[in-house]
């Protein structure tokens, strides 16, 4: 699987969280894939959370992407998912 296709899997995994979305400009020429990183080390994915508390939807999170990367390249790398931003809808 190419990182392309990889960070495509990623993101379509983190969309069954109810409570995060990736970190990205609210802008069509910004893909989601650009919320995530990919290092033999580090596979790094910033989410901005809509929800709260943030724990457990982190938790949900790793739990649907590192089946994403078994079997890559990835596979072995650390799993590190940074908010980067609370979105006002989680006060509400």
């Amino acid at each position: 699987m190419t990182a392309g296709e990889t960070v495509e899997r990623i993101i379509g995994a983190l969309e069954a969280v109810d409570g995060l979305r990736p970190a990205t400009p609210e802008s069509a020429w910004w893909p989601a894939g650009t919320a995530v990183d990919l290092s033999a080390e580090r596979v790094e994915i910033r989410l901005i959370a809509t929800r709260l508390p943030i724990p457990p939807l982190l938790d949900r999170a790793a739990e649907l992407v590192r089946p994403v990367l078994a079997g890559t390249e990835w596979a072995g790398a650390r799993l590190r998912l940074v908010v980067t931003d609370l979105d006002g809808a989680a006060f509400g």
